[in-house]
């Protein structure tokens, strides 16, 4: 006689030969260091390019600027010193007197070095012994006196051991002492050996002796001697 049983299912409960992985296994709480250690491992990089760039701009901000060229100094337009009844002298390398000026007051610019002169007076001593009188009522001359413009009722005489004197009138002459050079723009009274001449402006070259007179022009020469 045969006797059948019949029993219950039973889970099934998984049979694994060998240590345990993965998920398998019970996780332990991590020490706190190695927490402090791994973050810091992570982060390390972020944290030095943030002080490098820190340190970057500490540097620019600190570091002093390469100077730059001055700004320019505005010019005064008052005159920097004055001289009441003053004379000026100019001596050559040889020690000769070669200029004098003379005047009332004299005022200096420094923004363009001009010298300006009232009740003008002034002196040119020539190496061949010719002498030059100038005067005016106002003067404006360059830091070298090389070139004087003169102003109200002005008046040059040139006049020298050979040759006959010459005299220009004129409410302005300009005057280029290095060059031996007189001109004008304006009307001129040119006397010269009993001559008198009258231009609405004239150019005079000493050195050369040419005199060039700008029209309408009028001209009076004394009558000629008869013989």
């Amino acid at each position: 006689m045969s006797v059948e049983l019949h029993l219950p299912d039973l889970p099934e409960i998984p049979v694994a030969l060998g240590p345990l992985r993965g998920r398998d296994v019970p996780r332990l709480p991590t020490p706190w260091h190695v927490r402090l250690r791994d973050a810091l491992s992570s982060y390390l990089p972020l944290l030095l390019m943030a002080l490098l760039a820190l340190s970057t701009w500490w540097l620019v901000k600190n570091t002093p600027r390469a100077p730059g060229a001055p700004e320019a100094a505005t010019a005064r337009q008052d005159p920097d010193y004055t001289m009441n009844q003053f004379a000026l002298q100019r001596f050559g390398a040889d020690g000769r007197l070669k200029l004098r000026v003379d005047g009332e007051r004299m005022r200096h610019f420094p923004d363009t070095d001009r010298i300006e002169i009232d009740a003008a007076r002034l002196q040119a001593w020539a190496p061949d012994g010719r002498i030059t009188r100038a005067n005016a009522r106002r003067a404006l001359s360059n830091g070298d006196g090389s070139e004087v413009q003169l102003m109200g009722g002005a008046t040059v005489t040139s006049s020298g051991p050979v040759g006959e004197a010459i005299e220009f009138h004129g409410e302005f002459l300009h005057a280029f002492l290095a060059t031996e050079r007189l001109s004008s723009h304006l009307p001129v009274q040119v006397l010269r050996g009993g001559s008198d001449l009258r231009a609405a402006g004239f150019d005079y070259d000493h050195l050369s002796g040419k005199l060039d007179l700008l029209g309408p022009m009028r001209m009076v020469f004394p009558p000629r001697v008869a013989k």
